[in-house]
């Protein structure tokens, strides 16, 4: 059967329901057992929530909000609300009640839907939502009151609409073209204060058929989608993505509670045994951290394996898949041999399945990237922005190479521009712009932004980057969040944190600040348990001024591994390196608002929150780090009550 052309997910969805009926897209753990429903099971229950919604009221062109984790509720709702011509505003779990509201009012939301554990965040707000006129609670634990219905009454609702009025959601689904609003995306706030990102049928449909220039995806592929599922990687990528190709998804079972949520990702990937899993560098973290815990508990032998494994594999992959290529190929036998020993074992963790990861989000290290391919599931970093729908870049098996951000989705044009907007030719650093299908239509009432990011159709991503010789793109950073010397020189800083972070177990966070200055400065929240046991090995008093001050030197020490005569020296030029220490009184989280709802940290959040600790510093007595300031905040940050 010839295809029809795809402008909108009403088309997409469509296709595959045609093609792969009885594939099973939606996995979801009910009953103590994950349950499948195909492609034509969801497709009723989006009709029923199309004309529950028709029914509600709910006019072509009107927003939705959507606050939930991930379930299948989840895309009932959204494609429900597509087919029914309205748009999506997804919300993060991880919102404060006034972020929420702020989002729903801002965008004109008529209707919200939301799952039963969040119904109370909603419950805060309420009288600070007056244009919302009902709220659809998924899983509702209690009777229905007011604006609240529940999600089951909808589809109940729905299912007899559909009877009386034949015909009808198919004809409002008929009438969504490819430049309709599909969603509102707002932005986290990391460089600044959260937009409305506009997508439009056609970004979608053009960002997964652009994705699958890249990576195709299996039709009997399975991935759980434990990222949160409004984030725009996981969306466009684990949601329309996996449908485009027939593939499955899982939904994480979330329990009762967030907490029990996590607790339940690694039982379920072993339930559910993904062939692909979604990640960002704050997971790919923790899942290396999980897995040499483990290791610790298996005895010498097991440890001795596994270190020398790694070794050998390193050597083996090199800077990426060169397995086998030169001299390589005499290691074989070892990498072979570490892989059925241990490596194989450790996959288990991942459910046995697991082909490989694709990383979004923040820059992933190369040392995360070499570890993951050398235990057989190499992490694929790829690079995207949520105004472009998101997917940019992205290594794929056939082709990674660490430190890189992969192949350009085709079709679409990127060029590398300096401060005035100029094309720089290939190889030399500037920011990355972008034209394509996949470019976003503009940011919800926010004319002047729009402006400033869209220009003669061209995306202005705001990052710092190159395209090599060989076409792998290489992301540097943030290119409007940049180190500015005195001089005027420019330096984006992420690589150096991110290497300071990852090479030294002394220090959980270090963001970089230097505007103007003759020097740059290292804002550092150091790891609290690892310099307890640092000073206790020395004899001395974790709680003592003596204790205090040698900590302190030791976080000096680890920043002086990376200056001339270190073990990481030239790895960075000198300058932008931490030439004084900001010891801060309290770690970044969301809570104080230096951490967003993607685990990344808001630049601009960090210098306004910790303004005093920045001026201190460049002060004649800031530059020694024993200084009365750092004292008393290595202090305050070991205490277990530590706040500001």
């Amino acid at each position: 059967m010839k295809e029809k052309n795809l402008n909108t997910i009403v088309d997409l969805f469509d296709r595959s329901c045609n093609k792969f009926p009885e594939n099973v897209y939606l996995w979801e753990k009910r009953n103590g057992k994950y349950r499948p429903a195909t492609y034509l099971e969801v497709k009723q229950q989006v009709m029923y929530t199309a004309a529950g919604m028709m029914a509600s009221g709910l006019d072509k062109g009107d927003r939705v909000a959507l606050l939930s984790e991930g379930c299948n509720a989840w895309v009932y709702g959204e494609l429900g609300l597509l087919y029914a011509g309205g748009t999506n505003v997804p919300l993060s779990i991880k919102l404060t009640p006034g972020e929420v509201a702020f989002r729903v009012n801002h965008s004109g939301a008529r209707f919200l839907i939301v799952s039963d554990y969040y119904v109370n965040l909603v419950r805060q707000i309420e009288e600070e939502l007056p244009m919302v006129e009902k709220i659809f609670v998924i899983r509702a634990s209690r009777v229905a009151e007011g604006k609240y219905v529940s999600f089951d009454e909808l589809l109940s609702r729905g299912k007899e609409w559909l009877e009386q009025n034949p015909g009808e959601v198919e004809k409002r689904a008929a009438s969504v073209g490819r430049d309709d609003l599909a969603n509102i995306s707002y932005t986290s706030g990391t460089t600044a204060e959260p937009k409305g990102i506009m997508l439009t049928h056609g970004n979608y449909v053009s960002n997964v058929l652009q994705s699958d220039s890249l990576i195709q995806v299996p039709e009997y592929f399975r991935v759980l989608l434990f990222l949160p599922w409004d984030h725009s990687f996981a969306h466009t990528v684990g949601i329309y993505s996996f449908m485009y190709n027939g593939a499955s998804l899982a939904s994480v079972d979330f329990g009762r509670s967030p907490m029990e949520y996590l607790r339940n990702i690694p039982l379920n990937m072993k339930e559910v045994k993904p062939h692909l899993l979604l990640s960002v560098p704050a997971l790919a973290k923790n899942f290396k951290k999980n897995i040499e815990a483990g290791i610790q508990l298996k005895g010498k032998f097991v440890q001795w394996l596994y270190h020398k494994g790694l070794k050998v594999a390193y050597r083996y992959y090199g800077t990426g898949n060169h397995e086998g290529k030169g001299m390589r190929v005499v290691l074989y036998p070892f990498v072979k041999l570490a892989d059925v020993l241990v490596f194989r074992k450790i996959r288990e963790v991942f459910g046995g399945n697991l082909c490989f990861f694709i990383g979004g989000g923040a820059l992933l290290d190369i040392e995360l990237q070499r570890y993951f391919c050398a235990l057989g599931v190499p992490m694929l970093q790829g690079y995207g922005l949520s105004e472009a729908s998101p997917v940019i870049s992205s290594n794929r098996p056939q082709l990674h190479h660490f430190g890189s951000s992969g192949q350009i989705v085709q079709p679409m044009d990127l060029k590398i521009c300096d401060d005035n907007g100029n094309e720089l030719p290939r190889g030399e650093k500037g920011e990355i712009v972008i034209r394509g299908g996949n470019v976003m239509k503009g940011y919800w009432k926010n004319p002047v932004s729009t402006a400033e990011s869209l220009r003669g159709g061209w995306l202005y991503t705001g990052d710092m980057g190159y395209v090599n010789e060989e076409g792998l793109l290489y992301v540097l950073g943030r290119f409007k969040s940049l180190l500015i010397a005195s001089d005027g020189e420019k330096y984006s800083p992420e690589g150096i944190e991110e290497s300071i972070m990852e090479l030294s177990t002394f220090i959980d966070y270090c963001v970089l600040y230097n505007n103007q200055s003759s020097y740059t400065a290292g804002l550092i929240v150091p790891n609290k348990a690892v310099l307890r046991e640092y000073v206790l090995k020395r004899h001395l008093n974790p709680e003592s001024v003596e204790g205090y001050k040698l900590m302190l030197d030791k976080i000096y020490g680890e920043l002086l591994r990376f200056r001339k005569g270190g073990e990481f020296e030239g790895m960075f030029p000198e300058r932008w390196l931490p030439a004084v220490v900001a010891i801060l009184p309290e770690t970044l989280c969301e809570a104080n608002g230096t951490v967003n709802s993607t685990a990344k940290v808001v630049r601009h959040k960090v210098y306004e929150y910790f303004r005093e600790e920045i001026d201190f510093v460049y002060t004649q007595e800031g530059k020694d780090v024993r200084n009365s300031r750092n004292m008393r905040n290595i202090k305050r940050i070991l205490s277990e009550n530590a706040g500001r």
